[in-house]
């Protein structure tokens, strides 16, 4: 088996509700009774997917409230860095798999719709994934 980094990622956040938990986290809804409400989920698969994330050391959970206790969880460095992920999942559910127009847009501060493309931290060109080379392809275990 190769290892991959993929693989590794999709252990920690590879399921549906822990994406759509982490959709909402992002979107501000960030606390357990909101993520329940906009997901869908369980409140026993939702505790198992937000415990994992805490674990994982992708999200940070937080008391608000003591009595009764109560708990938001915030995103840390690690969370905030699946942002431009999600958002990229959502760009090709948007083109791929919704029917009709995208049900969200993001919108950027200098007020067109976010149109993303990564750039190239060396020479800031645009990636098109076409002319990129894996060097490294990891050890088949």
């Amino acid at each position: 088996m190769r290892d991959c980094s993929i693989t590794n990622a999709l252990d920690v956040i590879g399921e549906r509700w822990t994406l759509v938990a982490l959709r909402e986290i992002m979107l501000g809804n960030r606390r357990f009774d909101e993520i329940v409400r906009n997901t869908g989920a369980s409140r026993d698969i939702l505790a198992t997917r937000l415990r994992k994330l805490v674990d994982a050391g992708v999200l940070e959970k937080l008391q608000y409230e003591e009595h009764p206790p109560r708990y938001e969880y915030l995103l840390t460095e690690s969370g905030l860095a699946l942002r431009p992920v999600l958002f990229e999942l959502m760009v090709w559910g948007d083109k791929y798999v919704t029917t009709g127009p995208p049900p969200s847009v993001w919108e950027h501060d200098c007020g067109s719709t976010l149109r993303a493309h990564p750039v190239c931290e060396s020479c800031g060109e645009v990636i098109t994934f076409d002319d990129v080379t894996p060097r490294r392809l990891g050890r088949v275990r």
